[in-house]
């Protein structure tokens, strides 16, 4: 056994040690509270988690406020609470965008780590038209990708200003940024490349896709990447693996398989594989988080949805320390109703999950759950 081998082989038994021999039940407290509860602070439901770290170690939680019902449009404002202890406590509630009736939603940012700005990637269509119109050609508008940033730690945003013109093909309708989270490469010629996983429908088309977008230039403007070749996916999430390829993780609508859909990427996003499954990776058809990071300086990434092949149920976080090849390791945050999640693996160590949930239905509250693996293990 190399050193490698044995250092992986040790980080496993750390994990195996805080988490049981089905990966059901953490050993130690996972720290769970409601930062939005539906019905209050103005809006009928909140949706659409996003979750990221900034450079100063804020914790930044976007979501949708729903103010009229729990619909996917209508009036839709784009909220944030801030927290700067790690996800302990959290600040008043910020309207990065509100367009009066209209939609403004699907959030998914990206920390550029040269210039520490936080961008933030949406979307927008007029309130009055919905999906079903849109995809058809009947709306009055349609779906645009919008973008805006702050310089401050989250604390301020710029007005968000419409890149539609570069990011959309005109005969695409529905679209969506995220959500969840975009990343920026750290390899290759694409280095400092920042990316954001997105989706779209064909108009007048049932076929839906996977697809990135990208700025090469920290996020002055952003172009169209690749798509994946394979319909039947819509939103998704990206990490960049070791030997430098790109992971598209996406939600998949074959129910009768019920697993994720996975792509990859050799060119920094320019061009996709077709849709590998991965058999671990069960789902309801329902969007899902993806990160990538380090704990006891080995990779590891971190997967969470609900673990449930028919229903919204059973919120799970899950890790892979071989690249995503196996998922050995899993953590039940909620056997009841859940639905959309946003997992951050903080610089401390610590993992922070931001998820809908609730007892009736999944969209009662949006809940931060927290917990740390290192806390939990021995001395070497």
């Amino acid at each position: 056994m190399n050193q490698n081998d044995s250092s992986r082989g040790l980080l496993l038994l750390l994990f195996l040690f805080v988490c049981d021999p089905l990966g059901s039940q953490l050993r130690g407290d996972v720290e769970q509270q409601a930062i939005w509860v539906a019905g209050e602070e103005g809006y009928h439901t909140y949706r659409i988690p996003a979750l990221i770290e900034t450079p100063n170690g804020s914790l930044l939680a976007f979501c949708e406020g729903r103010r009229e019902g729990r619909s996917d449009a209508g009036n839709i404002d784009l909220l944030l609470k801030r927290s700067i202890d790690g996800g302990k406590t959290w600040g008043r509630v910020d309207r990065v965008w509100d367009d009066g009736s209209n939609t403004c939603g699907n959030p998914c940012p990206v920390v550029d780590r040269a210039t520490g700005t936080i961008w933030l990637l949406l979307t927008h269509n007029l309130g009055e038209d919905r999906e079903s119109a849109i995809v058809g050609g009947t709306s009055v508008g349609t779906r645009t990708v919008w973008v805006t940033s702050s310089q401050d730690d989250g604390v301020s945003w710029k007005r968000p200003h419409e890149i539609t013109v570069t990011t959309k093909e005109s005969g695409w309708s529905w679209y969506a940024t995220g959500p969840g989270v975009g990343i920026q490469l750290e390899q290759g010629p694409q280095a400092g490349r920042l990316v954001i996983p997105c989706d779209h429908k064909v108009l007048g088309s049932r076929k839906l896709f996977s697809h990135v977008i990208y700025s090469d230039d920290h996020g002055l403007s952003w172009r169209l990447g690749g798509r994946v070749p394979d319909d039947q996916t819509n939103e998704c999430q990206v990490v960049e693996l070791e030997d430098g390829r790109l992971l598209l993780n996406m939600r998949h609508y074959d129910r009768e398989r019920g697993t994720r859909a996975l792509s990859y990427s050799e060119d920094g996003g320019m061009s996709w594989s077709g849709n590998f499954f991965h058999p671990e990776l069960i789902e309801p058809v329902c969007q899902a988080s993806l990160v990538r990071g380090t704990i006891d300086e080995e990779t590891v990434i971190l997967f969470a949805n609900p673990a449930d092949r028919r229903k919204r149920v059973r919120m799970t976080v899950r890790a892979s320390l071989d690249e995503g090849r196996t998922w050995p390791l899993a953590q039940v945050l909620h056997e009841g109703p859940a639905a959309y999640s946003s997992l951050a693996l903080l610089r401390s160590g610590e993992v922070v999950c931001f998820y809908e949930r609730g007892e009736r239905s999944s969209y009662e509250r949006m809940m931060i759950a927290r917990f740390s693996l290192t806390d939990l293990v021995p001395e070497k």
